[in-house]
């Protein structure tokens, strides 16, 4: 009897020994597979699970400025007239014009035109030359747009100097204006910051990136305002592609290092790097087909998912090929003194098995929060994100506004301020109180706490309060115009507001408008990890 039992535990031995294995065969790919799986679902396409195991492992990450950390598509900021021709028809001349001209800029002209409901005209005699601007006819006059020699600007008018300082600190771009042979204005060309690129390199911080480089190829002015606002730790700028290899092959030296951009001179540098992430969605063929990662939607904040993610998933799988292995070895133990039979010991390691498996498939799902989005909260979220864009254009009339004042006839200045006044009065005030009785109640329902969205409903108050100042202000100027105390005193209010409400709305697209789609899909998909 003392043979047959050690027998029996020897061959149960056996059988544990041989199915020791399948643990760490199958926990590792079964939970790379189902990241994979979710990442996909989530907009993230990852070429392999060992792309999603370097992700996990790099602390480095450089970004690409110009339709990475942009929108990369430039929008109108400014109109900024020479006399007394009305910024909207500037606007519509040269949105006529542009509406034949395959340039990047001349997309943001007409698009901006179309916004401000200009009934556009199609030009005749058009020409355009590559670098310097296009020129044509427009309902019977001519029409220049382009560089200030294309349009025939000499010197440096004092409309022009206030442009061109604009762009620079801005970060924008300059497009002169001619009417029958005469400079009519500028307009100023910005390429905004996507909202959620400030929340998604926090948020790569907290999930242990430790060093942020930014490099572009853009001047170094623009880009040094860009990195202050989104906190990264170094700025190259002015890089070429083959600079830009250098400074991935310097940071790989450092740390395991991740690259992320969206055109065809960073393909090189996608390619070199431990990962690399393409902006798929409208970023060049041969950038995606250098990187190891490409986001299919347009969103950056996708690399952080991403990125935590990857973590999540490696956990899993080291926590399943362990938990099974300790397992199996606990068995093997049993049955080596002889108190577990063959069959027993071979039934027992299947389900070791099976339970290491369906621990690795929790890499399908996503880590529950705390956050609630219904379909009717997204879809106010969008609303409000919406009405965003249509009231920029009467953010930014401000600031042309109070750059107006002394610089064009008093008269004219007059009008202008009117017409901003009652644009903020009957858009931008109503807007404010919609977001203040029916956007945040929500969110302090969706966002817990006490009072979350009280510093933004404070912001509300104090722009309601400074539209009344100004109305009262020129209710007090009356017909005969402004004296140098109103004068400076209407810079002072409108540069006031036009920061104000900037910042505000700023705020409230990287706070709570730009993330709608990302937590209601979430949540709909979200399991108990």
């Amino acid at each position: 009897a003392a043979a047959w039992g050690a027998a029996g535990a020897a061959r149960a031995v056996a059988v544990l020994v041989v199915a020791t294995p399948c643990p760490l065969i199958l926990a590792a790919p079964v939970a790379f597979v189902s990241g994979l799986s979710r990442a996909a679902r989530r907009g993230v396409v990852i070429k392999g699970g060992s792309v999603l195991e370097r992700l996990a492992r790099c602390t480095t990450l450089l970004l690409d400025k110009t339709g990475t950390l942009t929108t990369g598509r430039p929008m109108l900021a400014a109109i900024v007239p020479s006399g007394t021709l009305a910024p909207e028809h500037i606007l519509f001349m040269a949105g006529s014009l542009d509406q034949v001209s395959p340039h990047i800029l001349a997309t943001a002209v007409v698009r901006a035109a179309v916004e401000r409901n200009c009934e556009l005209v199609l030009p005749t005699d058009v020409d355009e030359v590559a670098g310097r601007g296009i020129r044509g006819v427009v309902g019977g006059h001519r029409v220049a747009l382009g560089n200030a020699h294309w349009v025939g600007l000499t010197g440096t008018p004092p409309w022009a100097k206030t442009a061109r300082r604009r762009a620079q600190l801005d970060g924008a771009l300059t497009v002169f204006v001619a009417i029958d042979d005469q400079p009519a204005g500028v307009l100023v060309l910005d390429d905004p910051l996507r909202p959620d690129a400030a929340r998604t390199i926090r948020a790569l911080r907290r999930n242990g990136i430790e060093r942020i480089v930014m490099v572009t190829g853009d001047r170094s002015e623009v880009a040094e305002t860009v990195g202050a606002v989104l906190g990264v730790d170094e700025v190259l700028a002015e890089r070429s592609p083959a600079e830009k290899l250098d400074v991935v092959r310097a940071e790989r030296r450092r740390a395991p290092t991740i690259m992320v951009g969206d055109g065809i001179n960073d393909a090189p540098a996608l390619a070199l790097a431990d990962v690399g992430v393409a902006m798929g969605a409208r970023g060049a063929t041969v950038s995606s087909e250098a990187a190891d990662i490409v986001l299919s939607v347009d969103r950056l904040d996708r690399i952080g998912e991403a990125r935590a993610l990857a973590q999540r998933t490696r956990w899993i799988a080291l926590e399943s090929v362990l938990a099974g292995m300790a397992m199996s070895v606990v068995a093997m133990g049993v049955a080596a003194i002889g108190l577990l039979p063959v069959v027993w010991g071979a039934i027992l390691q299947e389900g070791i098995d099976v339970a290491v498996i369906l621990n690795a498939l929790r890499a399908l799902g996503a880590a529950r929060t705390g956050l609630r989005l219904t379909k009717e909260d997204t879809a106010l979220t969008k609303r409000f994100r919406n009405e965003h864009l249509a009231i920029r254009a009467d953010i930014d009339r401000l600031r042309t506004a109070a750059d107006s004042l002394g610089v064009v006839d008093p008269a004219e200045s007059m009008v202008q301020i009117r017409q901003v006044h009652k644009l903020l009065v009957e858009e931008v005030g109503p807007h404010e109180e919609a977001e203040q009785d029916v956007l945040y109640p929500a969110l302090d329902r969706i966002l817990g706490g006490s009072d979350p969205t009280g510093p933004m409903s404070r912001a509300h108050v104090e722009i309601a309060h400074q539209i009344k100042r100004l109305g009262q202000l020129l209710d007090d100027i009356g017909p005969d115009g402004p004296d140098e105390e109103d004068v400076a005193e209407l810079r002072r209010l409108l540069y006031g507001l036009n920061a104000v409400l900037r910042l505000h709305t700023a705020q409230e697209e990287e706070s709570y408008l730009s993330f709608a789609d990302d937590i209601s899909s979430t949540m709909e998909n979200a399991i108990e990890p």
